[in-house]
C-alpha cells in the first residue's frame, strides 16, 4: 500500500504537534515541581547571541565576579578569563561554577557549541 503524499504530510504534522505538546507538558511539569526555571527574554537573547553563559547566569543571579570566585574557590583572574573566552575551565571547574549558580554543566555550554 502506498500512502498519498498529502496523507503523509498530515501525519508528519500531527507527529510534530504531538512532540511539541509533550515538550510543553514536560516543561510545565518541571516548573510545577520546582525543577525548572523561567528566565527573562533579555537573558535568553544574550545566551542565544553567544554571550558567555557563565557571565549571563552570574549577573542574573546578582553575583559579582569576586563573589562567584570566592564561592567556587576559583581565582578571580581565572574566572574572568573563562568568562572572556580566553581560557576553558576543566570539568571540575565548570561543576563548581554550575553548583554555585544552581545550574547543570549543560547550562554553561555556549549555544551552538
Amino acid at each position: 500500500m502506498v500512502l498519498p503524499e498529502a496523507e503523509y504530510e498530515r501525519l508528519v504534522e500531527k507527529a510534530e504537534m504531538a512532540a511539541d505538546i509533550a515538550a510543553y507538558d514536560e516543561a510545565k511539569r518541571k516548573l510545577a515541581s520546582g525543577a525548572g526555571e523561567l528566565i527573562p527574554t533579555e537573558m535568553a537573547h544574550r545566551l542565544l547571541d553567544g554571550e558567555n553563559p557563565i557571565r549571563v547566569w552570574r549577573e542574573h543571579r546578582g553575583l559579582s565576579l569576586s563573589a562567584l570566585a570566592e564561592q567556587t574557590g576559583i581565582s578571580q583572574p581565572f574566572l574572568s578569563q573563562i568568562e572572556a573566552g580566553k581560557r576553558e575551565g576543566t570539568l571540575s571547574t565548570l561543576a563548581k561554577i554550575a553548583a554555585a549558580l544552581s545550574l547543570t554543566i549543560d547550562d554553561l555550554v555556549p549555544a551552538g557549541r
